[in-house]
């Protein structure tokens, strides 16, 4: 049985995680979750699992799911902060943390169960965009065990030998006949709208992913393919890939969730129905498989698939973040934070959906121009560009540039 630490609980990753464990209750036990600031559903998942130690980000919402518990009798300790989510992430009762809270927020509690040596389920793709060489260097140092969970980087690491699955970050790809990974992509919900168009979309409009349940913040990303440029950014740390070795392929159907080319001419894909379901039970039970209450996909309705080359003109992120990913760690920082403020400044319809590249270009530009002040060798050096550029982003979109 794998003892759990799940990061970021009330979110949609933490949803499909425990829909995983509901199928397979024999070989999973929850030993804490922690979240944001949702208290009600912490409230349900609480009531339900049972975990000894629930987590909110913050001590208001920690002292209300504290005083809901104890009304309803349950013996949950409850804590609040990133030292809380840090520590239960590495305490000992644990072998397994899922890390899924989105953004930012996720570095240090992952990184924590990182260097305590755990299996770390890998679902939060900004710990590799901000530190990605100490972050690999550091589960080599601890022999912690990392496993991909975002569908594309799951599905490249099925497709390749265990010698690499098991030597992530630190892996030869060349040595083992690969030549190309093909990071796949929908495209988003307007991979057809006229550029024109773009200037006018909503949050409403943006959020509405064809083809995944997301959180709004992935949703946004989707439609600027921000978050294919972060997925680049982890992928080329996860498989130690080069740029040549690295390509973006548009696949509106999401049937196939990333490719693998040998150099004898040989491709492997792994498709599946677009559910972070199945990814997820094979973190969970690698290298066995369980049942993951996804069915499997039925060739006869699949229909046609289709690819396409990115448009950088409709996709300016996604050039942004390949471009920055071979800069430096300072660049993919700086535009990893840029784009979270960003994105909450077009959510909140402070500015127009067209904006988000202007706003992350501008900032990832200026901390490039300091590089030489600038060092990014330990996690206080790199949470510091990260305070530096949200800054600038905050000026830039408040119209007080610096």
């Amino acid at each position: 049985m794998r003892n759990l630490t799940i990061l970021g609980a009330t979110g949609s990753i933490g949803a499909s995680t425990l829909k995983v464990i509901e199928n397979n209750p024999e070989q999973f036990r929850i030993v804490a979750l922690a979240a944001g600031q949702n208290v009600e559903k912490m409230i349900q998942l609480c009531a339900k699992w049972q975990p000894q130690y629930a987590v909110m980000a913050d001590e208001v919402s920690a002292q209300q799911l504290k005083k809901a518990l104890a009304a309803l009798g349950l013996n949950v300790t409850v804590l609040a902060g990133v030292e809380a989510m840090c520590h239960v992430s590495s305490m000992s009762e644990v072998d397994t943390v899922m890390a899924a809270i989105v953004g930012a927020a996720g570095l240090m509690p992952t990184m924590a169960a990182v260097k305590a040596g755990k299996r770390v389920l890998l679902a939060n793709k900004e710990a590799l965009v901000m530190s990605g060489q100490l972050f690999v260097d550091a589960v080599k140092q601890s022999g912690a065990e990392l496993l991909p969970v975002d569908s594309e980087h799951n599905a490249i690491f099925q497709c390749l030998p265990s010698e690499i699955q098991t030597n992530l970050g630190h892996c030869d790809l060349s040595e083992h006949g690969i030549e190309h990974i093909l990071l796949t992509g929908s495209g988003g919900p307007f991979r057809y709208s006229n550029l024109e168009e773009l200037e006018h979309v909503t949050p409403e409009q943006a959020i509405a992913h064809p083809n995944w349940s997301m959180g709004p913040k992935i949703s946004v990303d989707s439609a600027t393919m921000m978050n294919k440029g972060l997925e680049y950014i982890e992928a080329k740390w996860l498989f130690n890939a080069s740029r040549e070795q690295m390509k973006v392929i548009i696949h509106p159907q999401s049937v196939i969730h990333s490719m693998v080319q040998y150099k004898d001419g040989s491709t492997l894909a792994q498709l599946g129905e677009p559910d972070m379901a199945t990814p997820i039970a094979l973190t969970l039970s690698y290298p066995e498989r369980v049942r993951a209450g996804v069915k499997p996909l039925d060739f006869t309705q699949v229909g046609q698939l289709t690819f396409l080359e990115p448009d950088f003109e409709r996709y300016p992120c996604l050039k942004l973040a390949i471009d920055a990913c071979y800069i430096g760690q300072h660049a993919t920082t700086a535009l990893n934070a840029a784009n979270e403020i960003a994105v909450d400044a077009f959510l909140n319809r402070t500015i127009p959906f067209t904006h988000i590249a202007r706003v992350n270009n501008w900032v990832t530009e200026r901390i490039c121009s300091m590089n030489t002040q600038l060092k990014c060798d330990s996690l206080e050096s790199i949470l510091e560009v990260d305070k530096m550029a949200r800054s600038l982003a905050t000026n830039f979109i408040s119209g007080r540039r610096a």
